[in-house]
């Protein structure tokens, strides 16, 4: 068994699939595991704790090894995460006659590349390391109890999202806030070594990106919703339709930069130069254009993600928000750090 960097970088940016047993067990570990948590996706927990760390940088509490360690654990928590999905998923039967998580990346469980012991020993393992990532956070901020309280909410929410979070319709709701103002407040606190007069600022500045993590998630969710109706998993877009589901998801979107707007021009806790996220717009419109028209009944021609139609528009732009919003960032905190007159807050 090789190290396959290339399918290294291949599983952190695209979603693999793969119907060969032999040529999966070719693969090495680290490979089998970005597969099977789909780390194309989790990639997005490195993007929010780039923020937190760019955020702490400007306000002088960045630290490498504590946002490094920090960072790595929520990755692997949130393949954690994935794995328990998939298994809780594989025992309802919710993932059995070709439902829609089959159609898109490898099921080691429904593929039989794994037995359910495999299965729940990989989620341990990952659940272990992701635990001691956190007890490091608790014990480098003295056991703050702002890191207790959102460290203790992380593995609720692992463990209750796939049921009953998800049935409920609060899984889109959960998506948000974890990927968006928790997780970056709480890697900010983390290196901060506890609330700041700036936490409350940093949670709103969270809360664009995570309404792009919950647009890809709704979209998905209405994607596969007439599966999910057959299989009795209650999602937003189940419980309100599929019109509702598509509407609060172009208002997620507009939100997005309405909210980045405002940081900007009101309390200036951004500088005019994240108006450099407006670079995704020509995304943004497309993925709005997509949404106010219901899902084709087939793929167009030559179009090669189906079954993801609004999920993988909506991951179109993500990426590109992602990355403008990151960069912007970067320039924000140098002006910041190198230029503390220009635009002050009011």
């Amino acid at each position: 068994m090789k190290i396959n960097f290339s399918m290294w970088k291949t599983a952190s940016w695209t979603l693999v699939k793969m119907d060969d047993k032999g040529e999966w067990d070719q693969l090495d570990i680290i490979s089998k595991w970005l597969i099977a948590t789909r780390s194309a996706v989790t990639t997005v927990t490195i993007f929010s704790c780039i923020i937190a760390g760019l955020l702490a940088w400007r306000d002088g509490y960045f630290a490498f090894l504590p946002w490094l360690i920090v960072t790595l654990g929520l990755f692997i928590a949130h393949g954690a995460n994935n794995l328990l999905n998939d298994y809780t998923d594989f025992m309802r039967g919710v993932d059995q006659d070709n439902y829609f998580r089959t159609q898109y990346g490898v099921h080691p469980l429904v593929q039989g590349f794994w037995t359910k012991r495999q299965q729940l020993t990989w989620f341990a393992v990952s659940g272990i390391l992701a635990v001691l990532s956190g007890i490091y956070a608790l014990i480098y901020t003295g056991f703050s109890p702002y890191v207790i309280g959102l460290f203790a909410f992380g593995a609720l929410v692992l463990l209750l999202y796939t049921w009953p979070l998800k049935y409920l319709g609060l899984g889109e709701l959960a998506i948000f806030l974890i990927w968006g103002p928790i997780m970056i407040t709480g890697v900010y606190i983390v290196l901060a070594g506890g609330w700041t007069e700036n936490a409350w600022y940093v949670a709103l500045a969270g809360v664009p990106f995570g309404l792009s993590v919950a647009s890809i998630n709704i979209g998905k969710h209405i994607d596969k919703l007439d599966a999910d109706k057959q299989k009795g998993v209650g999602t937003m877009p189940v419980i309100v339709g599929e019109k509702a589901a598509r509407y609060i998801n172009m208002a997620a979107l507009v939100l997005i930069y309405v909210v980045i707007a405002y940081l900007i021009f009101g309390p200036r806790y951004f500088t005019p130069v994240m108006l450099i996220v407006f670079l995704a717009g020509n995304r943004l419109l497309l993925a709005l254009r997509m949404l106010s028209k219901p899902r084709p009944a087939e793929p167009p021609e030559d179009y090669t993600f189906w079954p993801t139609w609004f999920s993988a528009y909506n991951f179109y732009h993500n990426r590109l928000f992602a990355g403008l919003f990151i960069l912007g960032l970067v320039v924000d905190t140098l002006l910041h750090i190198f230029l503390s007159g220009f635009w002050t807050a009011v």
